[in-house]
């Protein structure tokens, strides 16, 4: 038995400095976030895309704030879903206020059957973009952007070798709930792969126009799931790249229930499954963290079936030591998250007493879903997403079941700041 201890000891060991090297090199790039920005004379004219299926908690927020950008030369392009969609009123009232932007409101008139509403309501973004549009940014309405926002953006893409440049979301809950803290865990380890692997996230994201006209990105939109994980491989042929602006880490304020959280983190693997290269290396390392623990588990049960309690001390101790290790990672994480957000004079306070006395749960919690969604990834073919089935056919094609206006339907335990 004690071959196994050591054996199991010295993989988590193993696991826990592969990660490490991971997460220094994210915290090397967060650490590096203050960039010049460019003059208005640097910033070309551009185009902001907000697609609205329901109305988000932080939906008020993110518009206005949209409004009061700090660029000299920018349109904000609004898609809402239908007329009778909650959201549409708010952002008439919003668009009313602030004359001064240049603020235009749209109702999606054709749902492709091919692709999800979000990519039919970026193609009719697109193909209403004015010529001189030099970048479209993308941003999603639980991203509330700060006033240098679109000017980064400007100036990531200002090198000729960039095609689309993106940041990445970071939750900060007011909620003390447990699906909440499961899936900033989970995140926390998902935008350090992100960051490895280039994947850019939706939901602050900016892109050349001449991607989008020289390449066929809006063709793979009209047939996608969703439009941000294929755009290195859309990249690919242009010999552009892909950014990261570490001073775009957008904070995420919402609360989320566990079922709120498996459903979000199914969609979001399905979109690496189907359109990134690095799918097989996601799968190895879900698996391998899930595998070595669940081994020092099973070994933990043997030596006690055995009687041997030297080996399950040790075992224990192990696995203790690892789950502590790998919350020592978020340490340095969180703490140059906050170090971007203070500099926009946001509040990095959230780490209630409540959530630390749910971390004991929450981990465990993660490591014990992620294997299970990605197990349920290999046969599923069929998706919900605010409402709406998808059906994913082997061939990785998608077909939009049935469409359905959104109608506000929370759940009986969420709050006022859950994720929709």
């Amino acid at each position: 038995m004690n071959d196994v201890v050591i054996g199991i000891n010295g993989l988590l060991a193993i696991l826990f400095i592969s990660q490490g090297f991971l997460v220094a090199a994210f915290v090397r790039a967060l650490w590096q976030f203050r960039r010049p920005l460019p003059e208005d004379v640097a910033c070309p004219p551009a185009t902001v895309v907000l697609c609205l299926r329901g109305r988000d908690p932080f939906l008020e927020d993110c518009l206005s704030a949209l409004v009061q950008l700090d660029y000299p030369n920018y349109r904000v392009q609004v898609v809402v879903d239908s007329r009778e969609d909650p959201a549409w009123q708010l952002v008439q009232q919003i668009a009313a206020g602030h004359s001064a932007a240049s603020f235009e409101i749209v109702a999606l008139a054709e749902r492709r059957s091919t692709c999800s509403l979000k990519c039919s309501s970026l193609l009719t973004a697109v193909d209403q973009l004015p010529d001189e549009c030099a970048f479209v940014a993308l941003l999603d309405a639980d991203t509330i952007p700060h006033r240098s926002w679109l000017r980064e953006f400007a100036g990531a893409l200002a090198d000729e070798s960039v095609g689309v440049a993106t940041g990445n979301r970071w939750y900060m809950p007011r909620q003390a709930q447990l699906g909440s803290l499961v899936r900033y865990h989970w995140n926390a380890a998902a935008v350090v792969q992100m960051f490895c692997y280039a994947i850019p996230w939706g939901g602050t994201m900016a892109i050349k126009a001449r991607v989008l006209r020289e390449t066929d990105v809006l063709e793979r939109w009209a047939h996608a799931f969703c439009e941000d994980t294929m755009m290195p491989q859309v990249l690919r042929s242009t010999g552009l790249s892909v950014a990261f602006v570490p001073s775009l880490m957008m904070v995420n304020r919402e609360a989320c229930t566990l079922g709120g959280f498996f459903s979000w983190v199914t969609r979001q693997l399905l979109t690496a499954r189907l359109y990134h290269r690095a799918w097989p290396l996601v799968v190895f390392h879900a698996v391998i963290t899930a595998l070595v623990p669940a081994a020092a588990v099973a070994a933990m049960i043997a030596a006690g079936l055995q009687g041997d309690l030297t080996s399950l001390v040790w075992l224990a101790v192990g696995l203790v030591l690892y789950d502590l290790a790998l919350l020592g990672l978020l340490a340095p994480m969180e703490w140059a998250v906050r170090r971007i957000v203070r500099a926009r004079g946001e509040p990095t306070r959230w780490f209630t007493p409540a959530l630390a006395a749910l971390t004991a749960i929450s981990v465990p919690v993660t490591q014990v879903l992620y294997p299970t969604v990605l197990t349920r990834l290999m046969v599923l073919r069929r998706v919900k997403w605010r409402g709406i089935d998808y059906e994913i056919s082997p061939s990785r094609s998608v077909r939009l079941v049935e469409y359905r206006p959104y109608t506000d339907s929370p759940l009986p335990e969420s709050g006022p700041h859950t994720s929709l």
